[in-house]
């Protein structure tokens, strides 16, 4: 029997503000709010509903490809993916359970180490803590104890895969060069040295699972990929062709192999679709002819352990990884690993990761003396404390409580627990392995790892008192930048990290200045935080606005709580003077509404400052304040008149002008710097309006692109396809709802029909998808009619076959 499984592990550094809990607005995804929801739409999504062509490239079947593979998903991004893709999310679990049915009832999931620390570097108590924590995730999502657990970057030492074993977790999969020497087991030689055989080198056999015995006595089940094909697909353009990279997976098999073959791979899973456009397609259609020529079964590793147990022991090479040909120095180390492009160094890895290492190891014993005041057994706390991060609500943090502490809490202690675990969790959320992973101290990645730090620095300074940011900056200093712009750590630290903190007078300031450009309700949630308002008002003169008022603010993660009161003067456009300070006497909060309110409505400006600057004691805040996605969308609003005001007068001086233009066009003479300027500007604002439409106007929309194509403008291709993209799918929503309404039919079929005439393509990827479910369902029976001589089944069909054939369906 030859058996084929297919491995992706599928991950995102983690990018959520701490504070917030949740991805701000990156630019650098655009059209996408985030790289997270970008990467869900290129690789998540159409790995969900992967399409199967005919040898006429037309849609043959759209199938779900996780169904048929093995995969894991880090538990972050899951976590992400819950509250923001929970079609994706849902669908991802739903396949999970379709493979328990084709697989011998062994689903494809695989657990993974919680946050992607690099285990071989990590403390023993932060290993089990991880392994605990990515196998309470896992059943918390999946609703079954994963039987195998991916280690991230397949970094390994002994002493965690010991903790694997110990936890229930029946295997791993690892890279073929971190195989050391195998033997049989049962062998009667086999406790003779020269029994072992070497493969060093990557010269393991791929093909079949190994035992590794562990010094506890415990065992646990090894895989090591396929290393060549592996590096094929990431890397050489297998995914170019799906039937080439059939071939070469099966070309692995060997006829002189007498055991139950099983050959797999292991990639990130964004190779299929982010990294390699359309490489989804390749897989699905891989699978599928392999399936349908019965070149082999496919499986996935816990099915194939039960048919074909082990029978060789192995011993492993520790503090190695599938990234890293020094073993795990990437992570700490100045070790040439890098991404390549930049004449840069790494240096800086050493220092950063020994900073954290004295972050963690000052704040463990404050932990464990603060803890046992309140908890039977601190670590066992920390290891539980999954159960709240997974689910918050009142309940899940009263059960907690019942079984770890010694007796009910007050609310200052419970604040104070809370705010101990959350200080345990940033110091592992720290360690996340992408932070060292990339070439620049000021990248990204390493910034959040930075920014997990700058938290635990926070809790420590609010829960013991001492500041250990002064001495922690001293130890980021070391690390020094490649750009010299952003010097070293601790410049970064102050620069990147520390206006990113907020605490609840932030937060207070934030909920005052939006509330200018939108309603809260009196319970209003924020991120996770929430305030229940007490007192508002909101005055006006002329383009002036005044806001005063207070509330209880509270954070949900820690249950921290405090009673506020603001004040914000708004002059118009971004023009914001704010202020935030504790409500300390109801008296002082009246008289200062009275003064500050009858300033204002005397229009004595400079009064109403000085009564904010005085009453709040220079705790003020701007429009710089704001979380980055309310900031986007207020900046938004106040330019929309300007924008609208600008692309009025572009537009005007077009079609005054266009005549003219038209003639210089005619007879080749180059359009002067300012014609061309006003073209792009103004026919672009056209067009992007038409196109975002729900009521399409082909020939309009069919002029605009003459026009620009004629002036030579160049379109925002990125803006007027995601715009465009949109309104189809509005329209196709609408047909979803009302199948039979033949008017959305002919208008979804004309949209479409238009989209391929425009000069830039347009991604009809969840289009397709709805259109395949009528396909599927709806398109037969009215066929059926149809053919009965039913004149509006004729119709739709007519329509349908229309709209099906621009789609790209085999129809």
């Amino acid at each position: 029997m030859r058996f084929l499984c297919i491995h992706n592990h599928f991950y995102q550094p983690p990018r959520e503000n701490p504070w917030l809990e949740t991805i701000e607005l990156q630019d650098s995804a655009y059209p996408y709010h985030d790289w997270n929801e970008r990467i869900t739409a290129e690789c998540y999504g159409p790995n969900l509903a992967a399409r199967i062509l005919d040898d006429k490239r037309r849609i043959e079947q759209i199938v779900n490809n996780y169904s048929s593979i093995s995969f894991n998903f880090g538990p972050t991004l899951l976590s992400w993916a819950a509250a923001n893709a929970p079609e994706a999310y849902g669908a991802i679990l739903e396949a999970d359970r379709s493979s328990q049915l084709k697989f011998s009832g062994h689903g494809s999931a695989m657990s993974q180490a919680y946050n992607h620390i690099i285990m071989p570097l990590a403390n023993r108590r932060d290993k089990v803590t991880q392994v605990t924590w990515g196998i309470a995730d896992f059943r918390h999502r999946f609703g079954r104890m994963p039987e195998g657990m991916w280690l991230p970057e397949t970094a390994v030492d002994l002493e965690t895969l010991d903790i694997l074993a110990e936890q229930g977790i029946k295997f791993t999969v690892l890279a073929p060069h971190q195989a050391k020497r195998f033997r049989d087991l049962g062998d009667s030689k086999a406790k003779v040295e020269g029994a072992w055989t070497d493969v060093t080198g990557a010269k393991i056999d791929p093909t079949r699972s190994y035992k590794l015995k562990l010094a506890s006595g415990r065992s646990l089940d090894l895989f090591f990929y396929d290393g060549p094909i592996s590096r094929a697909v990431a890397f050489e353009h297998l995914l170019d062709n799906g039937e080439r990279f059939a071939q070469r997976l099966v070309g692995a098999f060997s006829d002189t192999r007498a055991w139950e073959q099983i050959m797999h791979i292991a990639t990130d899973g964004e190779t299929y679709g982010h990294h390699h456009r359309y490489g989804e397609m390749a897989l699905a259609y891989a699978l599928h002819h392999i399936e349908s020529k019965k070149l082999a079964k496919l499986t996935n590793y816990a099915e194939y352990l039960e048919k074909a147990p082990p029978r060789q022991e192995v011993e492993i090479y520790e503090n190695t990884s599938w990234s890293c040909v020094h073993g795990v120095e990437r992570w700490r180390s100045n070790c040439g690993c890098n991404s390549g492009g930049h004449a840069w160094n790494q240096e800086w890895r050493a220092p950063l990761r020994d900073a954290l290492d004295w972050l963690r190891d000052c704040v463990a014993p404050l932990f464990e003396e603060s803890a046992a005041q309140y908890v039977k057994d601190i670590w066992a706390a920390r290891n539980a404390y999954i159960e709240v991060v997974l689910d918050r609500r009142p309940e899940c943090r009263e059960a907690f409580k019942t079984r770890h502490t010694f007796q009910p809490l007050t609310q200052p202690e419970e604040v104070r627990l809370w705010k101990l675990l959350e200080l345990q969790r940033h110091a592992m959320l720290m360690y996340t392995s992408c932070g060292w992973f990339f070439d620049e101290l000021s990248g990204i990645e390493t910034v959040q790892v930075i920014q997990y730090a700058a938290r635990v620095v926070q809790l420590a300074q609010e829960l013991f008192g001492d500041s250990l940011e002064a001495q922690f900056l001293d130890k980021l200093r070391l690390a020094k930048s490649n750009l010299p712009q952003r010097g070293d750590g601790a410049d970064i630290y102050n620069k990147l990290v520390k206006p990113t903190v907020v605490d609840l007078r932030k937060l207070a300031a934030h909920y005052a200045i939006s509330s200018l450009f939108e309603v809260y309700p009196e319970h209003a949630t924020i991120y996770c935080y929430s305030c229940h308002r007490q007192d508002y008002k909101n005055l006006a003169a002329g383009k002036m606005r005044l806001v005063l008022g207070r509330g209880r603010f509270t954070s949900e993660i820690t249950q921290e709580s405090d009673d506020l009161t603001f004040c914000v003067l708004h002059f118009g456009d971004h023009n914001i003077h704010a202020g935030v300070r504790p409500v300390r006497a109801i008296e002082n909060y009246r008289d200062f509404l009275a003064e500050v309110g009858g300033a204002f409505s005397r229009a004595d400006i400079p009064e109403v400052i000085r009564l904010m600057d005085k009453y709040f004691g220079g705790n003020t805040y701007s429009l710089k304040s704001l979380f980055k996605d309310e900031q986007r969308k207020i900046l938004d609003e106040v330019l929309n008149s300007t924008i609208a005001e600008a692309e009025s007068a572009y537009r005007q001086l077009y079609e005054h002008h266009a005549p003219l233009m038209r003639f210089l066009t005619d007879i080749n003479m180059p359009l002067p710097k300012a014609f061309q300027n006003t073209a792009e500007f103004a026919l672009n604002g056209m067009l992007r309006r038409a196109v975002g439409k729900d009521s399409l106007d082909p020939e309009k929309i069919k002029s605009f692109v003459e026009q620009a194509q004629s002036a030579g403008v160049t379109l925002d291709s990125t803006t007027l396809e995601f715009t465009f993209r949109r309104a189809i799918e509005r329209l196709t929503a609408k047909f979803m709802a009302n199948t039979s309404d033949f008017e959305l039919l002919q208008r979804l079929a004309d949209a479409v029909v238009l989209q391929a005439s425009l000069p830039f393509p347009v991604v009809l990827w969840s289009v397709q998808n709805r259109c395949y479910e009528v396909l599927r369902t709806v398109y037969p029976d009215l066929k059926a009619k149809a053919e009965a001589g039913d004149e509006a089944s004729v119709k739709w069909v007519a329509e349908f076959c229309r709209l099906g054939e621009k789609l790209g369906f085999r129809m």
